[in-house]
């Protein structure tokens, strides 16, 4: 499985992440985040015996295996500096589409609950940056802000097109953040939500205003959600 020699192959990477992390990272850890990467490429599992078996270095796998380990408990880096390094080597930095989702699972009996904020790319989300929630189910308002605020920090709130997101992503302050900063919003809804029609003067079901949509074409119409 030894193929991934850094002095064959990975040049290139080296000189990449030691000119992005000059001053962050010595040139050791900078080879092992390479050695990282391009067993993950071959093994395909972050389990960390498949990747020991994996590193392409003279060392044995038990010093390997333990290297991994010393590397994951001891070691801190910064989101920051790996978010800027996936937006440098992002082939368009304009006009984004940022996605905003959640992954829940547990390990064990503790409760894994990322809150992540990637950019799309060709149809690809790319994970950008994210915040762990110390509990199970969705995020709160406050952390959704939070991560937002953080990206337009970084990144400068011209390089956002529109933020697209799932149902479980609403709320009145939550978007009345996003107008407030001007940032355009796809965000699907539930179809028994409420929805006051001008035309009707009336609420009506998201649903049912979907399917007469569909029926008249490209009508435009005024509505309000309530959420």
């Amino acid at each position: 499985m030894k193929n991934t020699s850094l002095e064959r192959k990975d040049t290139s990477l080296i000189s990449v992440l030691q000119g992005h992390f000059k001053g962050e990272l010595n040139l050791a850890r900078v080879k092992l985040i390479c050695l990282f990467i391009t067993t993950l490429c071959k093994v395909k599992t972050i389990n960390y015996d498949r990747l020991a078996s994996g590193f392409d270095t003279k060392a044995n796998k038990s010093s390997s295996y333990r290297r991994i380990q010393r590397f994951m408990a001891d070691f801190d880096l910064p989101m920051k500096i790996i978010s800027i390094l996936i937006f440098s080597l992002l082939p368009e930095k304009t006009n984004l589409s940022l996605v905003l989702d959640r992954t829940n699972w547990k390990f064990g009996a503790k409760n894994i609950n990322i809150l992540m904020l990637g950019v799309s790319y060709k149809n690809v989300a790319f994970p950008l940056m994210f915040k762990m929630l110390d509990k199970r189910g969705n995020s709160d308002t406050e952390e959704r802000i939070d991560l937002i605020k953080k990206y337009i920090e970084w990144f400068g709130k011209q390089s956002i097109n529109c933020l697209l997101a799932d149902r479980e992503f609403v709320g009145g302050k939550w978007l009345e953040f996003l107008n407030k900063e001007d940032i355009r919003y796809y965000i699907r809804i539930r179809n028994n939500f409420k929805i006051y029609s001008y035309q009707k003067q009336g609420e009506i079901k998201a649903f049912s205003w979907h399917l007469d949509f569909k029926t008249h074409g490209s009508m435009k119409k005024q509505v309000e959600v309530h959420i």
